[in-house]
């Protein structure tokens, strides 16, 4: 059976924001977390869908422009919502679309750690929103268990070369303190990863 996936739209000719060189982001509908200041709270609401599609339609519809992606290196970053819950999706698109392109993904990684497996032979860089990595202010935050993120993360450490993961630690107003950014980065740095971006979220 073809998979089709509801997206909460697609965003073409972005620089410097998902990944390197001219990027289209696609954005799915669906999360599993439930952030106090959710980014994007149509992926959460059933009219937020603007279409379902197959692999093949996406591919024909960001293939226009293939010729900006292969001058600068650039390609197509997964984002949403969680494009882990799409998985097979992502797997299918990419097994069809120039294996040229660069593919990037923003993820929470708070998913079974089959959905991961099955995008990481896809997968040039992963961009993992991490909230933060004490478990009470994550819990606090998204109003879910930070434990699907610990294993997954952890596992990509130990298997995948951490220079192709950049992580997002935000600070939030209400929630953590410069002090608990601090701790979590020191936490993560132990396991191996190197590249962060900091960010205040505006609410």
């Amino acid at each position: 059976m073809i998979p089709v996936a509801p997206l909460i739209g697609i965003a073409r000719h972005r620089l410097a924001t998902d990944g390197q060189g001219v990027t289209t982001l696609v954005a799915f509908h669906g999360c599993p977390l439930r952030c106090r200041y959710c980014l994007n709270p149509q992926c959460l609401e059933p009219s937020g869908i603007q279409q379902n599609i197959t692999p093949q339609e996406l591919l024909d519809k960001v293939r226009v422009d293939d010729l900006y992606f292969q001058a600068t290196n650039g390609g197509i970053c997964f984002g949403g919502g969680e494009p882990l819950l799409h998985s097979r999706f992502i797997a299918d698109f990419c097994r069809l679309c120039p294996p040229s392109w660069h593919i990037c993904m923003e993820t929470s990684l708070s998913t079974n750690l089959d959905t991961l497996r099955e995008v990481l032979p896809f997968v040039h860089h992963f961009y993992i929103d991490i909230k933060d990595w004490n478990p009470v202010i994550y819990q606090r935050y998204t109003t879910r268990s930070i434990a699907p993120l610990h294993r997954n993360l952890e596992w990509l450490a130990q298997n995948i070369d951490t220079n192709r993961i950049t992580l997002r630690l935000p600070h939030i107003p209400d929630y953590n303190t410069p002090d608990d950014v601090s701790r979590s980065r020191e936490s993560l740095n132990a396991l191996g990863f190197k590249h962060f971006d900091e960010l205040t979220y505006q609410t």
